[in-house]
Protein backbone atom coordinates (compact mmCIF):
# COMPACT_ATOMS: atom_id res chain seq x y z
CA UNK A 1 0.00 0.00 0.00
CA UNK A 2 1.26 3.44 -0.90
CA UNK A 3 1.09 6.04 1.81
CA UNK A 4 0.49 9.46 0.33
CA UNK A 5 -0.13 12.30 2.74
CA UNK A 6 -3.39 14.15 2.26
CA UNK A 7 -2.69 17.83 1.73
CA UNK A 8 -5.92 19.32 3.00
CA UNK A 9 -9.43 18.06 3.50
CA UNK A 10 -12.12 20.61 2.75
CA UNK A 11 -15.47 20.23 4.39
CA UNK A 12 -18.63 21.82 2.94
CA UNK A 13 -18.64 24.40 5.73
CA UNK A 14 -15.17 25.61 4.67
CA UNK A 15 -16.01 26.04 0.99
CA UNK A 16 -16.56 29.51 -0.35
CA UNK A 17 -19.96 30.30 -1.75
CA UNK A 18 -20.10 32.00 -5.11
CA UNK A 19 -22.90 34.27 -6.21
CA UNK A 20 -24.33 32.99 -9.49
CA UNK A 21 -24.70 36.48 -10.98
CA UNK A 22 -21.06 37.32 -10.22
CA UNK A 23 -19.90 34.01 -11.69
CA UNK A 24 -21.81 34.63 -14.92
CA UNK A 25 -20.20 38.06 -15.25
CA UNK A 26 -16.67 36.72 -14.79
CA UNK A 27 -17.03 33.38 -16.63
CA UNK A 28 -15.66 33.51 -20.17
CA UNK A 29 -17.86 32.46 -23.05
CA UNK A 30 -16.90 29.26 -24.79
CA UNK A 31 -17.53 30.82 -28.22
CA UNK A 32 -15.90 33.97 -29.51
CA UNK A 33 -17.17 36.20 -32.31
CA UNK A 34 -14.97 34.29 -34.76
CA UNK A 35 -16.52 30.97 -33.70
CA UNK A 36 -20.01 32.32 -34.34
CA UNK A 37 -18.98 33.78 -37.70
CA UNK A 38 -17.46 30.48 -38.79
CA UNK A 39 -20.54 28.60 -37.59
CA UNK A 40 -22.88 30.80 -39.61
CA UNK A 41 -20.60 30.67 -42.66
CA UNK A 42 -20.68 26.87 -42.50
CA UNK A 43 -24.46 26.95 -42.13
CA UNK A 44 -24.72 29.24 -45.17
CA UNK A 45 -22.53 26.91 -47.22
CA UNK A 46 -24.76 23.99 -46.20
CA UNK A 47 -27.90 25.85 -47.23
CA UNK A 48 -26.28 26.76 -50.56
CA UNK A 49 -25.36 23.11 -51.12
CA UNK A 50 -28.93 21.97 -50.45
CA UNK A 51 -30.32 24.64 -52.78
CA UNK A 52 -27.93 23.54 -55.54
CA UNK A 53 -28.97 19.94 -54.98
CA UNK A 54 -32.62 20.85 -55.55
CA UNK A 55 -31.84 22.13 -59.02
CA UNK A 56 -34.35 23.59 -61.44
CA UNK A 57 -37.97 22.72 -62.05
CA UNK A 58 -39.05 20.62 -65.01
CA UNK A 59 -40.88 22.47 -67.75
CA UNK A 60 -42.98 19.44 -68.69
CA UNK A 61 -43.84 16.94 -65.98
CA UNK A 62 -44.15 13.96 -68.34
CA UNK A 63 -40.61 14.39 -69.74
CA UNK A 64 -37.53 12.94 -67.98
CA UNK A 65 -34.41 15.04 -68.45
CA UNK A 66 -31.42 12.96 -67.34
CA UNK A 67 -28.90 15.71 -68.13
CA UNK A 68 -30.52 18.03 -65.60
CA UNK A 69 -31.07 15.36 -62.98
CA UNK A 70 -27.55 13.94 -63.15
CA UNK A 71 -25.71 17.21 -63.71
CA UNK A 72 -22.30 17.86 -62.16
CA UNK A 73 -23.83 20.51 -59.93
CA UNK A 74 -26.23 18.07 -58.28
CA UNK A 75 -23.92 15.06 -58.19
CA UNK A 76 -20.55 16.57 -57.22
CA UNK A 77 -20.64 20.26 -56.34
CA UNK A 78 -23.65 20.27 -54.00
CA UNK A 79 -22.51 17.28 -51.87
CA UNK A 80 -19.00 18.74 -51.62
CA UNK A 81 -20.44 22.04 -50.41
CA UNK A 82 -22.59 20.24 -47.84
CA UNK A 83 -19.67 18.20 -46.50
CA UNK A 84 -17.46 21.30 -46.50
CA UNK A 85 -20.11 23.23 -44.57
CA UNK A 86 -20.30 20.48 -41.95
CA UNK A 87 -16.50 20.43 -41.64
CA UNK A 88 -16.42 24.22 -41.14
CA UNK A 89 -19.18 24.02 -38.52
CA UNK A 90 -17.41 21.19 -36.66
CA UNK A 91 -14.18 23.20 -36.64
CA UNK A 92 -16.06 26.28 -35.41
CA UNK A 93 -17.55 24.29 -32.54
CA UNK A 94 -14.27 22.61 -31.55
CA UNK A 95 -12.04 25.68 -31.97
CA UNK A 96 -10.87 27.11 -28.68
CA UNK A 97 -10.85 30.93 -28.69
CA UNK A 98 -7.57 32.66 -28.00
CA UNK A 99 -7.13 34.83 -24.92
CA UNK A 100 -7.26 38.08 -26.92
CA UNK A 101 -10.56 37.03 -28.52
CA UNK A 102 -12.03 36.18 -25.11
CA UNK A 103 -11.12 39.65 -23.85
CA UNK A 104 -12.70 41.25 -26.92
CA UNK A 105 -15.93 39.26 -26.62
CA UNK A 106 -16.21 40.04 -22.89
CA UNK A 107 -16.28 43.79 -23.59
Amino acid sequence: MINVPVEKVVTPAQQDTVDLKEYRKSAPLSFSKRNYKMLFIGLGINILGYILMIGGAATELDQFDAATLFSNTRITLAPLLIVGGFVIMAYAIMRKPKIEEEADSAN
